[in-house]
């Protein structure tokens, strides 16, 4: 049976998660211009969905990025932290995560996890300490066992943010603000009409 076809573990959630976490840092790590081998995922995951999901969860990060992009950009120096200590870096993730999700879980909250994470690895690397992004990994998916797991459990997993977005067509045409302005305008255009006094 594919994970995908059925409930999944604890333990599967928490993999998938660091997964992602990895695609999601080298992506980061690559648009700056920084390299990075990512390590090779430990077991493989069937259908290509987690794929789909990363691709999703990267494009959620980037709208977000977008919208508020000195929020995502050097976490270390907003959080006011050292780099060199794995301890410092852990304790300060875990708060911005922990305050991420105290009015509760959304995918949104969730990309933006994502986002923080690897613009703290970002900001890791370029002050070399780049073995602090497994650091942020593991933290990442300590966090996910010890506060998603059951939301993400009651969605079915990591496959229900393939809800959140209606066509992975990253062109602009299918670009949800654009497609939110032009049904608002074919909205007041159809009020205009109705509104329109006959003569």
């Amino acid at each position: 049976m594919e994970v995908f076809d059925r409930s999944p573990t604890d333990k599967e959630l928490v993999s998938q998660a660091k997964v992602l976490c990895r695609d999601y840092i080298h992506s980061r790590l690559i648009r700056v211009g920084i390299g990075w081998s990512k390590p090779e995922y430990s077991a493989p995951f069937p259908g290509g969905k987690l794929a789909e999901v990363s691709s999703i969860l990267l494009r959620l990060g980037d709208e977000l990025e977008h919208i508020r992009p000195n929020l995502y950009r050097n976490i270390a120096r907003q959080l006011n932290i050292s780099l060199h200590s794995e301890t410092v870096v852990t304790d300060a993730f875990l708060a911005v995560a922990a305050q991420i999700f105290t009015a509760g879980i959304t995918w949104g909250k969730v990309a933006s996890l994502y986002a923080v994470a690897a613009g703290l690895a970002v900001d890791c690397v370029r002050h070399a300490q780049p073995a602090m992004v497994h650091t942020i990994v593991d933290c990442l998916g300590e966090f996910v066992r010890k506060t998603l797991v059951t939301w993400l459990k009651r969605r079915g997993g990591w496959a229900d943010i393939t809800k959140c977005v209606v066509n992975t067509d990253p062109s602009l045409r299918s670009h949800w603000l654009v497609a939110a302005v032009c049904s608002f305008g074919h909205f007041l255009k159809a009020i205009f009409f109705v509104l329109l006094p006959e003569r």
